[in-house]
């Protein structure tokens, strides 16, 4: 009798181990995925910064040269 209730114990641990690991690749995928998309994001919004950057700083050599000229 004993037995039986150990081994359907370990079940349910196992059961809930089992679960828990399948939650947590989920949760896993899912945070790389969104990491993924983070970068991208990161990225493109570099990549505009440096665009009006150097815009920016065109306009300044511009006018710099207007009021030299």
């Amino acid at each position: 009798m004993k037995d039986e209730l150990d081994i359907s114990m370990l079940e349910r641990r196992v059961d809930e181990l089992i679960r828990t690991v399948d939650r947590l690749r989920d949760e896993n995928l899912s945070l790389r995925e969104q990491q993924s998309s983070l970068l991208a994001e990161r990225a493109k919004l570099l990549e505009k910064t440096e665009l009006a950057r150097t815009r920016v700083e065109a306009m300044i050599h511009r006018i710099k040269a207007m009021e030299q000229g």
